[in-house]
């Protein structure tokens, strides 16, 4: 219409009588924009089809199909998708520019998950022209549709079955369950090379025969994984591989390797969680197939900006244990005042559990203690950084001391840290 209008200025100025061109040149556009719009696919028609997964893991990506059919209509053109989401989905690119084929029209959305949570697909918007390409129909659908996104458990279990499998031979599991425990299992005729101390005196002069005793791992014991959620716990830590996640979602990496080899040997697993209260606390449960269950919970577990209260926190945990059990608190400090408050805490919990303490070198301070100093204001910073690291270490040495395990770590050795300290305690029978 616009291209029209010069024009018709020319003949408005030299042949004032043909003016009526002009009017239909504008009548004749318009008369084309409203059959484009009367031809185009209807919105009705483009109803979209969502294919997500029903489980997203940290750090990965997936795709999300969006199909919308058209039937025997008209095919649109230039047909355009956007998908709305919440922070902790990214979805690319922005807008999709699909092409209509075969009476539908695909769209194919690759998604990040970046935090870890309820990630919701929000709307679909989708827009397209008539055939004539003079006319734009959009259409908005509400979604709402919620999916978990969770640590990377098949890395989990692809790593655990590896820990379980390196014995085996030619298809065959050999599991050391004999002989590992204090729990008895049965008696065996002595033979050389046995323990002596094993041998029972009282049923070897009954049977005239020398018999020793047999022992297997114990089992079913409970395992609590405690995360502290506060502020601190949402810092971001990079790995070698340049892999970017929160302390807290590493914490629950190594909690969920952990809770698989438990189950697998026989162990009961419980989650608990608080920042500045407590917000989540599931019992022990047992079997390899309550797993998923762990993992759909942990999902729960939500990064918080709030200071982490540990005397309101670990009271109410040990008010929820009714059994001796393993408490592997995962949590971060920055300050004595704050370190007090848990070590306080800490020493109500070991009278009657054990406890592995499992806190992340602090890689921002080290960067600073090591880097070489180009003008002063470094060298105070790093003066600074290094008395820091001081009463850190020496907070953690005082826990030593106190009788908790540590598990002091980077990010590249936590998970496997974390699963050798519980299989130590199994190994010495001190669960």
């Amino acid at each position: 219409m616009a291209l029209g209008l010069p024009l018709t200025l020319l003949i408005s100025l030299f042949a004032p009588s043909l003016w009526v061109i002009g009017a239909v040149w504008i009548f004749g556009l318009l008369s084309l924009i409203v059959l484009d719009g009367i031809i185009a696919t209807p919105l009705g028609v483009m109803e979209p089809d969502i294919k997500a997964p029903g489980n997203f893991f940290i750090g990965t990506r997936e795709d999300i199909w969006v199909r919308s059919l058209y039937g025997n209509k008209i095919a649109p053109r230039k047909v355009e998708y956007r998908l709305t989401t919440n922070d902790r989905l990214e979805a690319a690119p922005k807008l999709f520019r699909a092409q209509a084929n075969e009476g539908g029209v695909l769209a194919v959305f690759d998604t990040l998950a970046r935090r870890r949570g309820q990630a919701e697909l929000t709307r679909i918007w989708q827009r397209w022209q008539g055939p004539l390409g003079l006319l734009w129909r959009q259409r908005v659908d509400d979604l709402q549709q919620e999916i978990p996104v969770t640590p990377n458990t098949k890395l989990i279990t692809e790593t655990a079955l590896e820990i379980f499998s390196r014995d085996a031979t030619f298809g065959q599991k050999i599991q050391k369950l004999k002989g590992d425990g204090t729990e008895f299992d049965a008696l065996t005729e002595f033979l050389p090379g046995m323990d002596k101390r094993a041998i029972d005196w009282k049923h070897s002069a009954r049977h005239m025969n020398l018999l020793a005793r047999e022992y297997r791992t114990e089992r079913n014991h409970n395992i609590i994984f405690a995360f502290d959620s506060g502020h601190l716990m949402c810092e971001e830590m990079r790995d070698q591989d340049g892999l970017t996640m929160t302390k807290l979602d590493r914490a629950l990496t190594a909690a969920l390797l952990m809770g698989f080899v438990s189950l697998k040997i026989g162990d009961r697993v419980g989650l608990y969680a608080f920042d500045e209260k407590p917000y989540l606390f599931t019992p022990a449960v047992a079997g390899t197939q309550a797993f998923p269950h762990l993992q759909k919970l942990s999902s729960q577990i939500d990064y918080s900006i709030s200071e982490s209260n540990y005397t309101l926190g670990l009271t109410q945990l040990a008010q929820n244990l009714k059994r001796r059990t393993l408490l592997v608190i995962f949590t971060d400090f920055v300050d004595t005042t704050q370190a007090e408050l848990m070590i306080e805490n800490m020493g109500r919990l070991l009278k009657r559990h054990i406890v592995i303490f499992v806190a992340f070198r602090n890689q921002a301070l080290e960067d600073l203690i090591t880097r070489d100093p180009a003008n002063p204001k470094d060298v105070s910073e790093s003066v600074i950084a290094e008395s820091l690291m001081r009463e850190r270490d020496l907070v953690i040495a005082r826990l030593g001391r106190m009788g908790v395990h540590i598990v002091d770590a980077d990010p590249e050795t936590l998970n496997m840290a974390v699963l050798n300290t519980y299989l130590n305690l199994k190994a010495r029978n001190a669960i």
